[in-house]
């Protein structure tokens, strides 16, 4: 269409007024080929279908919507609009404002309850709540810590107490009776004898022996533990094996926050198969879903989720950057600024001992540096007594600005109150007592950057991953580039909207339509 023939001007018009017709993604757009050779784009209703006339017809464009993407049956379960999820970002940057916008533009957000006390949370549950009416879709996290197994059992309390039915399972290595009791109360049958379970699982995982366990039924050992406890009930445990622990598990790729740095080209295929081995083992009436997270930050990274049989897909790094985040002004300029090289790899404070690392901002900050010299020590010894002297001073000064001494009794305190257990083993294992000060250090620098405390920038733990660098790019020179124009649902909307255009795009170079960089280019735009 576009031919060497016409001057750029003239070129650049035509090309423009295909995007303008291409861009109506709710009118049906046909290909047709002119008697000159050219190939163009009509709208419906411009062409007829008339064997004897001018122009011959290639192929239709059907209309496409943003709300047709990936599975319907995930829609339909849990009463969205849109297959799209706003995941939960710990110590409550995935906030209650995030949530409730979200829910009511048919979307679903997770709060971000990891690393929170149970009274916050509940603070939380009681605002969401009150603000989103029935239909209204949220969820909250449910994050697993090995060390301090007493806050995820009162979290599953809570939000049976106040029918939370929809949990993202993150950090998982493996299942607790704490998740399966969360998944197996409220088991029952319905009208046509179809098992229906209350509460939903969206377990976050990025390796197969753990998705297999999420994707099989509750182990029975732990539904014959439960039973016996009388958590559940004889019903309950028998339908327990009807259906799968989590009926919609997300791919997790190289994301902020904990992450093993998979590639999603080879993490998403891997659960798709996966689900159809256990869909075919197990014999589920269910459908389990599969969705993709860890780099989706573009509306290119969305359609490849898409067209590689994403479900759904789930944001995070982009969503900390929005003006409904609960986190810092700094924060969030910080975030503008980044480039996909800018992340690296930390240790984890829930999971300090076990050396697991996140993902985050180094740009700016010396917080990785610093969490992996406290992790050093760790392994090298046995005590905070055995660190010598000179050591130990300089960690005092650099790192922690106080004594140890100090921050163990901020440690006590917090403890005391969160979960008491830690206090009493740590009065009998110096290596436990040692790794809750330096905990103390991991778990302060992301307080220190939600707060925006001042002193301590270069202490900032910042959760990003290589997406919110690529978002920057997709986003420069457009008003999303302002850091008060992100907004959530904006930046939801928009990301769909250009997977949809591209959907479209593509079905144009498969019929060969000369394609030029002005129709590929997919500008952020205001969707109301």
């Amino acid at each position: 269409m576009f031919s060497c023939k016409l001057n750029p001007e003239a070129a650049n018009q035509q090309e423009s007024a295909v995007k303008d017709r291409l861009s109506m993604l709710d009118q049906p757009v046909a290909v047709v080929l002119a008697k000159d050779g050219e190939q163009k784009l009509v709208g419906e209703g411009e062409f007829r279908l008339d064997p004897e006339g001018p122009d011959k017809l290639l192929a239709v464009l059907p209309a496409v919507s943003e709300r047709n993407l990936g599975s319907s049956s995930f829609r339909l379960d849990h009463g969205l609009e849109y297959n799209y999820i706003a995941g939960a970002m710990a110590n409550g940057i995935g906030s209650e404002e995030i949530v409730i916008a979200m829910g009511k533009a048919g979307m679903l957000g997770f709060f971000g309850s990891g690393g929170l006390h149970p009274r916050r949370v509940e603070e939380a549950i009681l605002r969401i709540q009150s603000e989103l009416k029935d239909g209204e879709c949220y969820g909250f996290n449910l994050l697993h810590n090995p060390f301090e197994p007493t806050i995820e059992e009162q979290t599953v309390d809570m939000y049976h107490r106040y029918g939370i039915h929809r949990v993202s399972a993150a950090a998982y290595l493996g299942l607790t009776k704490y998740i399966v009791h969360y998944r197996l109360k409220g088991l029952h049958r319905d009208s046509n004898g179809q098992v229906v379970a209350k509460n939903h699982v969206f377990a976050k995982v990025s390796r197969s022996e753990v998705a297999r366990k999420f994707m099989a039924p509750a182990p029975q050992k732990m539904v014959d533990e439960l039973l016996q406890e009388g958590k559940i009930t004889e019903e309950e445990a028998e339908l327990s094996q009807w259906i799968p622990m989590a009926q919609d598990i997300t791919a997790e790729a190289d994301s902020g926050g904990h992450t093993d740095n998979r590639p999603l080209v080879t993490l998403l295929p891997t659960f798709l198969t996966l689900r159809d081995q256990a869909m075919a083992e197990f014999k589920y009436n269910c459908e389990i879903r599969v969705g993709a997270a860890g780099g989706i930050s573009t509306p290119q990274s969305v359609a490849c989720a898409f067209a590689m049989g994403a479900d759904y897909v789930v944001t995070g790094s982009v969503n900390q950057g929005t003006l409904e985040a609960g986190t810092s002004d700094y924060v969030r300029e910080a975030l503008t600024r980044i480039e996909p090289h800018d992340v690296g790899m930390a240790p984890a404070a829930d999971m300090f001992e076990m050396g697991v690392e996140l993902q985050v901002l180094q740009k700016g900050s010396m917080f990785a540096m610093r969490a992996r010299k406290l992790y050093q020590l760790y392994q090298d010894y046995k005590s905070i007594e055995e660190i010598p002297a000179a050591e130990r001073q300089k960690v005092e000064k650099q790192i922690f600005q106080k004594s140890l001494d100090e921050v163990w009794k901020e440690t006590e305190t917090f403890f005391l109150d969160r979960d008491p257990e830690q206090i009493t083993k740590a009065q009998v294992d110096s290596k436990h007592k040692m790794a809750l000060i330096f905990r103390w250090y991991l778990g302060k620098s992301s307080i220190w950057a939600i707060q925006g405390v001042e002193n301590r920038r270069m202490d900032y733990q910042i959760w990003a991953g290589p997406s919110m660098g690529a978002f920057n790019e997709w986003t420069r020179g457009s008003f999303l580039q302002d850091v008060k124009e992100r907004k959530v649902v904006q930046i939801a909307r928009n990301l769909l909207y250009g997977t949809a255009y591209l959907n479209r795009l593509n079905q144009l170079k498969a019929l060969e339509f000369p394609l030029g960089a002005e129709l590929s280019r997919i500008e952020p735009k205001e969707i109301v």
